[in-house]
Order: C-alpha cells, then sequence, then structure tokens
C-alpha cells in the first residue's frame, strides 16, 4: 500500500469522479484507476460501487476514507511540523551544567542563544561535571557545558575557555595578603568542598594527593553562594574559577603556588544523531570562540 494510492482514493472519493480527480491531482485518468484497483485487490474489497453515473462509496469505503482522513492529516502534520524543525521554528535542546557556572558563565551563553532562536526551548539541568557526563553517554541530555577532562573518548568536545583555579579566602584573613597558597597554607587551614559529582572537586583531590596533603574538610556543598557566604565569614577556604571569584568584595581569590588550569567546554555524546536545533546551539558556542 503506497501513499500515493491512498491521496487518489481520497480525491476520487471526495469529487465523486475519476477525470475530476486526475486532473485535481494533475496526473493522468488511467493512473488514478490503476491505483484504485491495486489499493482494492490488497484489501480484498470493493471501495466503489461503479454502477451509479457518478462513483459512490461502498460500506467498506466510508470506514476505509475516514480512517485514512486522520492518517493522511497526521502526515501532513508530521510533514509540517518536521518541516518547522528544520527551519529552526520548533526545537528542544537539553543542557546540563555544574551549580559552578550555572549563575556565572550560562547566563550569557543562553541569552546570546536565545535572541537569535527564540523559538526553540532550552531546558537546563544543574549537575556536577561526572554527573553530566554520564548523562551524555545515556542520551539523557544533548549538551554539557562542562569542566572538560583529559581524556573524553565518548564525547565531542569544543572548548570555549581556560580558566584558572584560585583559592577563595576571606578579604580580611591573613592568608589573603599572600602574593600565593603553599601546599602548607592548604594543610593549616579548613577546606570547603564542592558536593561529590563535582569534576572540579576531582581535581582538587588530585591536586591535594599528589602533595601529599590529607584535607581537613569541614563543609561540602553544591551551591556557590552558599560556599562564597561561608568563605567570607571565616568558615574555610574553598577552590573555585577565577571568573567565580573575582565580582565577591568579601573574598580574595589567590592562586595556587602551582598554578591550575582547567578547559570550559561544550560536551556531546559521539555518533549521535544532531538535530538542526543541537547543531545551531554548536554553531553558536562556536562563534563565541571556543575551538575544536
Amino acid at each position: 500500500m503506497e501513499l500515493r494510492q491512498l491521496e487518489y482514493f481520497q480525491m476520487a472519493s471526495r469529487l465523486k469522479n475519476i477525470t475530476r480527480a486526475a486532473r485535481k491531482l494533475r496526473v493522468s485518468q488511467p493512473n488514478i484507476t490503476v491505483a484504485i484497483k491495486k489499493l482494492e485487490a490488497e484489501l480484498g474489497v470493493q471501495l466503489f460501487d461503479r454502477s451509479q453515473k457518478q462513483l459512490t462509496l461502498t460500506p467498506e469505503g466510508r470506514v476505509f476514507l475516514k480512517r485514512i482522513e486522520v492518517a493522511l492529516r497526521n502526515i501532513d502534520d508530521a510533514i509540517l511540523e518536521v518541516n518547522d524543525y528544520k527551519q529552526l521554528q520548533k526545537g528542544t535542546i537539553k543542557i546540563g551544567i555544574p551549580p559552578m557556572m550555572g549563575a556565572y558563565l550560562f547566563p550569557k551563553v543562553f541569552s546570546g542563544f536565545r535572541r537569535l532562536h527564540p523559538k526553540l526551548d532550552v531546558m537546563l539541568y544543574e549537575e556536577g561535571s561526572l554527573t553530566i557526563r554520564e548523562k551524555l553517554e545515556s542520551d539523557e541530555l544533548d549538551f554539557g557545558i562542562i569542566l572538560v577532562p583529559d581524556f573524553t573518548p565518548n564525547l565531542n568536545v569544543l572548548r570555549m575557555t581556560r580558566n584558572q583555579l584560585m583559592v577563595c579566602v576571606a578579604q580580611d584573613s591573613l592568608l589573603a595578603y599572600n602574593a600565593a597558597i603553599t601546599p602548607q597554607d592548604i594543610a593549616d587551614s579548613d577546606l570547603i568542598m564542592m558536593k561529590e559529582g563535582s569534576y572540579l572537586r576531582e581535581v582538587v583531590q588530585n591536586k591535594l594527593s599528589a602533595l601529599k596533603i590529607v584535607p581537613r574538610t569541614v563543609l561540602e556543598s553544591g551551591q556557590i553562594v552558599t560556599i562564597k557566604g561561608l568563605v567570607a565569614h571565616k568558615v574555610g577556604i574553598a577552590f573555585l574559577l577565577d571568573f567565580i571569584c573575582n565580582d565577591s568584595p568579601d573574598i580574595k581569590a589567590v592562586p595556587f603556588q602551582e598554578p591550575i588550569f582547567v578547559d570550559i567546554g561544550l560536551a556531546w555524546k559521539k555518533d549521535r544523531y544532531v538535530s538542526k536545533a543541537a547543531q545551531a546551539f554548536i554553531d553558536f558556542c562556536k562563534s563565541l570562540g571556543g575551538n575544536d
């Protein structure tokens, strides 16, 4: 059964005449006649009563017409909707982003993309970078804006920015006067750490392990505002990216004695179909200065 046969049958039923249906569809009369006969043969029933001057549907024909009109209408709607997606009039993008970047980096990215594509929906999920990578690989997310690890075998990565990991201390603390934070400074301090699932936490823990420092963690949080407030009140020191610390008057960002840099990038699963909406987001992020 072909779509063309259904369209011919529908038009002949509406106009009750093969000749007029052929003229309307701009095909030859024999084409419609043959198509309808093949359709009847395939169904094993007669769809038209041809004993009258004009075509009249049989009871079976009426039932069949009612059903295929719904089907053809759904097909037309599907084509229109797909064209909307193709022309970026519709589409949904699911993006994971760590809490550390949610309030500081993503608003600029989102607002710029939204101006270009106001009809595309963006759904934001705040998770740690490690959790985001897992959800990308399980197809729960389209993209993640993450701290990029050294090895990403299953992900495509568009590197967007390079940032320095800083030690955040209270503005009026003794450590605020240091030009750099030494391993001994960290060993002597209470630490406020990001929660499990944060790649930044993993970077910090690996660094501390390499320095043979056993961290004295007093609190863990996934909320940047909470961490900064705790640092400002001298509860402990924290490890945050430079752009997060720089706008806080109660906090001083001091580099490690051996500077640590991390890349932020857009990640998506390799070998997965990239929709038009998703490709538009990739292209937009490239325009911000990312490099493959």
